[in-house]
């Protein structure tokens, strides 16, 4: 396999997974020795085991970080400070791309970026959906309701309204208040439900 035809099996943004190259090949072998190749030539970059990104000028495009998070770990998507801060609901820049997963926690610092991944039940991996998140790459992501439920789920002392004053977040006008409440009675955390009445009664109080 030449690189320019591995350019044509990868995701947009240029992801990919051992298995997608591997399937349908008559030497698996071969393929994994040419992939070190690449690899050890800058041609490929490798992200964890089994994942990879086509460096430029063979990618079309650069992966977005939304769909790196998804391909770096499967049973995840995109939440938490990361989600909150592309809905322009918290100020600060968020230098780490934050997700959620029913699979087990852990960091990851590759050559493209830092991701977090927080583990929670899986009852509670709800509220999110598949979304273009740049052109040709898409990315699964939380709603907003649902991102502020898994910060307030994952944050020990959440409901304390210290917290929820330094959080400093803004409500957009399309946030879904009975979704919110909806969702904070489906975690099941009485924590989670009270953060949410506080956090409203501090949003009565802005101007």
């Amino acid at each position: 396999m030449k690189i320019q035809e591995l350019s044509t099996k990868v995701s947009p943004g240029g992801l990919f997974r051992t298995g997608q190259i591997l399937s349908g090949q008559r030497s698996p072998a071969n393929v994994r020795r040419q992939l070190d190749r690449w690899v050890k030539s800058g041609r490929v970059l490798r992200l964890r085991r089994g994942v990879y990104i086509l460096t430029e000028p063979y990618s079309n495009a650069a992966a977005h970080p939304f769909a790196a998070a998804n391909a770096l770990k499967k049973a995840s998507y995109v939440s938490l400070q990361t989600a909150l801060s592309h809905y322009g609901m918290i100020p600060e820049y968020v230098p780490v791309t934050t997700s959620v997963t029913t699979g087990r926690p852990e960091e990851l610092t590759t050559p493209i970026g830092r991701f977090q991944f927080q583990h929670v039940n899986p009852r509670l991996f709800f509220g999110f959906a598949e979304v273009e998140v740049s052109r040709d790459q898409r990315a699964l992501l939380a709603s907003p309701q649902k991102a502020l439920i898994d910060l307030l789920y994952l944050t020990p002392h959440s409901d304390q309204v210290e917290y929820l004053r330094e959080l400093r977040m803004s409500r957009p006008e399309y946030f879904d208040l009975d979704n919110l409440h909806g969702g904070a009675e489906r975690s099941g955390s009485a924590k989670v439900e009270r953060a949410v009445r506080r956090l409203l009664a501090l949003w009565e109080e802005e101007p």
